[in-house]
């Protein structure tokens, strides 16, 4: 071997180690957009952050958080003339409009460009940029193009109103109101059959002028009931009309809830050619003494099932007739015969009997001692028997008949027993307490719904 190539080996051995993970931490040094945010000011600017966890698409969530914080630079300026200041005094409406805008916005966002990224073992950084320039020439597009729709169902709107088809009329100044919701903030001014208007507020005010129009009558308004018998057989009609001329409005939609109680009531419906439609109740499960089922127009039934978090802020907004149905509800009175034993011996406590009383009473029922007066006959027979010995040990077994029948015609609505409940204890006179505590948590557990659900049925 030459001299020379072993002096080569010997200096390659002698030399230095290069350190590797220096040497990668020097190519991969956090840029400086990580540490400032970059003041462009030609730029909206979004930087995005995700944490590694081994399972998720980090990539996607930096870029969701990138859009995020780069639509939280652009502003919603409300001005003073637009339809928000004028239908929101308090800016609550006006603060929860702008952050649907916003959310929205960052779905809706185009031609944004990723500058940089940037990651480490455990995170991920991603820096997203959008022209303002071009937002802006992308938005006013996008709100010419809403304008002109918005105005020819408003004009649309206007023809149907003079035809005297309210229901027609709502239904296009509701699209119309959609085109443009996005742009409530900024008064958009255009000319109208000879005259500046604001769209905007053009749109809401003629759907309110047209609602005032008409009205909502409910017969009967008033009833009374009993809350545990069916009130199926039991017709309310709603017929909806206009104030002045009387005429029957068809295909109008109301929508029914409750305001004050709880119950079964379908929602939705729409007038028929007479300008009426039968309200469906069907139970009362409030103990309430005094419940209301309201009947309006619901504006959002023309969003066919796609109504947006802006048409149900605007709908609050709006006065919609209604009519009330008020419900004097009776509570059912229940006659109570019961025997309770310990033993064979009669109970100084009726314990089962007692849990059951306080169960209905919570739930709305009342109590009589006249059996011709109630309308529910309670009867409860329980007692204990003794059991084997085994050790110090006694057990205790408890047996109780529940059953619950309508005093008119004597039919049994519902009945259940508690078969032999064990207790064990140091005698049997404990044992037997101890029986009758478990099936008390029995019968609060499992019969005591069932119970209630039979006889309100």
């Amino acid at each position: 071997m030459k001299p020379t190539f072993l002096l080569c080996l010997l200096a390659a051995a002698c030399s230095p180690a290069v350190n590797t993970s220096l040497k990668n931490d020097l190519q991969n040094t956090k840029p400086t957009w990580l540490s400032a945010k970059p003041d462009q000011s030609f730029y909206y600017i979004g930087i995005g952050h995700s944490t590694k966890t081994g399972t998720n698409n980090f990539v996607q969530e930096a870029k969701k958080s990138a859009l995020e914080d780069l639509v939280s630079e652009i502003k919603v300026n409300v001005s003073g003339t637009s339809v928000l200041s004028q239908i929101d005094a308090n800016k609550e409406f006006q603060e929860k409009y702008e952050q649907i805008i916003k959310t929205t916005a960052a779905d809706e966002i185009e031609e944004f460009e990723q500058v940089d990224s940037w990651q480490d073992d455990r995170n991920y950084w991603v820096y997203y940029r959008l022209s303002k320039q071009r937002y802006k020439e992308i938005k006013d597009e996008q709100k010419r193009n809403a304008v002109s729709i918005g105005l020819d169902f408003f004009t649309k709107a206007k023809q149907a109103e003079r035809n005297n088809d309210p229901v027609l009329a709502l239904g296009f100044y509701y699209q119309g109101f959609r085109a443009i919701e996005k742009y409530l903030a900024e008064p958009i001014r255009l000319e109208f059959e000879g005259k500046e208007i604001l769209l905007t507020s053009e749109v809401i005010a003629s759907m309110q002028m047209l609602l005032d129009k008409l009205e909502i009558a409910v017969t009967p308004s008033e009833v009374t009931l009993n809350r545990r018998v069916s009130i199926d057989d039991q017709s309310f009609t709603a017929k909806a009309y206009d104030k002045a001329s009387k005429k029957k409005i068809a295909d109008l939609p109301l929508r029914a809830t409750f305001e004050k109680g709880a119950g079964n009531v379908f929602p939705d419906y729409k007038t028929n050619a007479e300008g009426s439609a039968k309200i469906l109740l069907t139970k009362i499960s409030s103990r309430d003494l005094e419940q209301t089922v309201s009947i309006k127009v619901n504006p959002l039934s023309f969003a066919g099932g796609t109504a947006t978090k802006i048409d149900s802020l605007v709908v609050q907004k709006l006065v919609v007739p209604r009519a009330t149905i008020l419900l004097n509800v009776q509570r059912p009175l229940v006659y109570v015969s019961s025997v309770e034993r310990s033993l064979g011996n009669v109970k100084s406590t009726q314990q089962v009997t007692n849990k059951i009383k306080n169960y209905l009473a919570n739930a709305g029922f009342e109590f009589t001692d006249q059996k011709n007066k109630a309308e529910l006959a309670l009867d409860v027979d329980a007692n204990s028997e003794k059991g084997a010995v085994s050790g110090s040990i006694f057990i205790t077994y408890v047996t109780a008949v529940i059953r619950v029948s309508s005093v008119k015609d004597n039919k049994e609505i519902y009945a259940t027993t508690l078969d032999r409940v064990k207790g064990f204890s140091l005698d049997f006179e404990r044992s037997s307490q101890e029986a009758y505590n478990k099936s008390l948590e029995i019968l609060e557990k499992e019969k005591l719904p069932e119970l209630l659900n039979s006889i309100l049925q």
